[in-house]
């Protein structure tokens, strides 16, 4: 069965990555007044069903390169699909935290890159889809993984698992403040009974949710925990941002898309200190002249707006940001400090249904 899918921030991505003025503003313009090149070699670290992709080779010039990353089998049979259409177009089957080593094994180094764009969480299809265990809404087996040809699944990894290992798994991944009473009672189900289905685990969360936000069904954290920590999602984002930093040539420009406030952090803050390097030094005895200069220069944010929210739901959540990589040599530790460690906020994130490629 086929399931319908719209890209999200479709036309703001891919402008993102290729308009010369894109994000310009006062103060901000003449450094990012670089025009990145339609004849160079671009990434989508996260194909889906390639809606990004298209745009972008539909606006690239015939001799550029278009790399396409991801882990769902499925997704890479639409992108070798798209392959034998258009032959700027190399597909690898993995997830984005590999690109530094599969792009070397095409022969394109460090430096060599001119605009990569990231897609962040799950598609439409994997939502829709009842077999991949996405969904707290859809009966189906509780699997959630992105690439189901290895791993655990998610109810692989319950029926394992310690109470405090649940607990800080959907604390720390979901924000959820009733993490231990779900992890206590996820062990006291499967003493009697294992959690096999989306509907076993989304009941039992129901259950012990004693209050709900405005419009969220109350397994919507526990599940978004749940798929973040068996894909291991903002361990690949961290390392995959630093590699990226290494990867883009000068005027090279960076567009990712998040969905929950623990994706959207990550990026806001790496582009942040690689545009302000010199911050971490700030209190040292050092002279001005000799501080680190930036690395990237933010372009902004973008969100959906109304219509297209009208449109798609799933797209209300959404959030865009763009950085354009200055000229400035890599620091010692190649960019790894500028990533900073998870830290669930206090209180709740922006959490909304997902959805895009």
């Amino acid at each position: 069965m086929e399931f319908l899918h719209r890209p999200v921030l479709l036309e703001p991505t891919v402008n993102a990555l290729i308009e010369p003025g894109f994000g310009s503003r006062p103060g901000r313009a003449q450094e990012a007044a670089q025009a990145p090149r339609l004849d160079g070699v671009f990434v989508d670290g996260t194909f889906g069903r390639g809606g990004h992709s298209r745009l972008l080779l539909s606006r690239l010039e015939a001799d550029a390169r278009l790399i396409v990353f991801d882990k769902d089998p499925r997704a890479i049979e639409a992108a070798q699909a798209l392959r034998q259409q258009d032959a700027r177009v190399t597909v690898v089957h993995g997830g984005f935290a590999s690109m530094r080593q599969e792009l070397a094994a095409l022969g394109i180094g460090l430096g060599r890159v001119d605009g990569v764009m990231l897609d962040l969480g799950i598609s439409s299809p994997q939502i829709d889809d009842a077999e991949r265990g996405f969904s707290f809404m859809r009966e189906g087996p509780l699997d959630m993984r992105m690439d189901t040809s290895r791993g655990p699944t998610a109810a692989q990894w319950l029926a394992q698992a310690g109470v405090e290992e649940i607990k800080e798994v959907i604390a720390k991944y979901g924000e959820e403040r009733f993490a231990f009473q779900i992890a206590k009672a996820i062990a006291a189900r499967r003493e009697s009974r294992p959690l096999r289905t989306t509907l076993d685990l989304a009941e039992l969360v129901a259950g012990v949710v004693r209050t709900r936000e405005k419009g969220q069904h109350p397994a919507t954290r526990t599940f978004q925990a749940l798929r973040i920590h068996i894909n291991q999602e903002l361990e690949e984002l961290s390392s995959t941002l630093a590699s990226i930093l290494t990867l883009l040539a000068p005027g090279g420009r960076l567009a990712v898309i998040s969905f929950h406030s623990l994706e959207d952090r990550m990026v806001k803050q790496f582009v942040a200190a690689a545009q302000r390097p010199a911050a971490a030094q700030a209190r040292m005895p050092i002279l001005e002249k000799d501080l680190p200069p930036p690395l990237l220069v933010s372009l902004g944010r973008v969100l959906p707006d109304e219509t297209e929210v009208a449109g798609n739901a799933r797209a209300r959540s959404a959030v865009l940001r763009a950085a354009q990589r200055t000229g400035a040599p890599l620091p010692a530790d190649a960019g790894a400090s500028f990533v900073k460690p998870v830290r669930p906020a206090q209180g709740h994130a922006r959490h909304g249904a997902r959805r895009r490629r």
